[in-house]
């Protein structure tokens, strides 16, 4: 039954989801009360409701299901949902996800251990989970990862993976990984020199939302050194 209530919610037939996770949920399974948890707290099919939506996942991460405990330490990270704002309770949550191979999951402990958040910083066990992450394909922990091995932080610096970092998050469409290889085509850090390529990466990571990107472009056009 979980199987069709998944279906169900994937096609936007919200009403027979919601119908179908509440019977199940009734039943104590961890799935259902997840998915129900994450209807109430976005107003899928009922009115938005954060105490239930909370009170769901707390069921659910009692007996330990990834996304449960993941949408928890959202929560908690953020002081929201009618919760209190703890980053240390994130941090635990977030782990318990992470071990339980939810790559955001990973991605986002990565990041609390690499900033000292909820946590003491470590910057070894940091890329240890930017790894992990990275292997499952997240393009934030590529990312990050290259970071870390661009300034030796946790890891040995090492130019060749960092550019093997960057690379894989710039050819998912990341905006900050198309930004990152850029410079390194720009500095020729782990690669031939090539300004143009930098150039055509900027312009990607520019259209893609970056920032700082957008900032360079600009400044490039209006000295009239490109015309778009």
């Amino acid at each position: 039954m979980i199987k069709k209530a998944h279906e169900a919610y994937n096609k936007q037939d919200f009403k027979t989801a919601f119908e179908l996770y509440t019977e199940l949920a009734d039943k104590n399974d961890a799935d259902a009360m997840t998915s129900l948890g994450y209807m109430y707290q976005n107003s899928q099919y009922c009115q938005k409701d954060d105490a239930k939506a909370v009170e769901l996942y707390e069921k659910a991460a009692e007996l330990k299901q990834p996304y449960a405990l993941y949408n928890l330490a959202i929560l908690y990270m953020n002081g929201i949902g009618g919760v209190s704002h703890d980053q240390f309770k994130a941090h635990e949550l977030y782990m318990q996800a992470a071990i339980r191979e939810v790559p955001q999951a990973m991605y986002e402990v990565a990041l609390m251990l690499e900033r000292g958040l909820g946590c003491l910083q470590n910057f070894s066990e940091a890329a240890f989970w930017y790894e992990e992450g990275a292997k499952r394909g997240h393009l934030e922990s590529f990312n990050n990862l290259g970071v870390l091995y661009k300034d030796g932080h946790g890891v040995a610096k090492n130019e060749s993976r960092c550019f093997t970092c960057f690379k894989r998050a710039a050819d998912g469409g990341l905006a900050e990984g198309l930004y990152n290889l850029g410079l390194l085509y720009d500095q020729g850090v782990g690669c031939e020199q090539d300004h143009d390529k930098a150039l055509d990466l900027c312009r990607k990571a520019a259209y893609n939302g970056h920032a700082k990107a957008k900032e360079i472009i600009k400044g490039l056009q209006e000295e009239g050194k490109i015309v778009f």
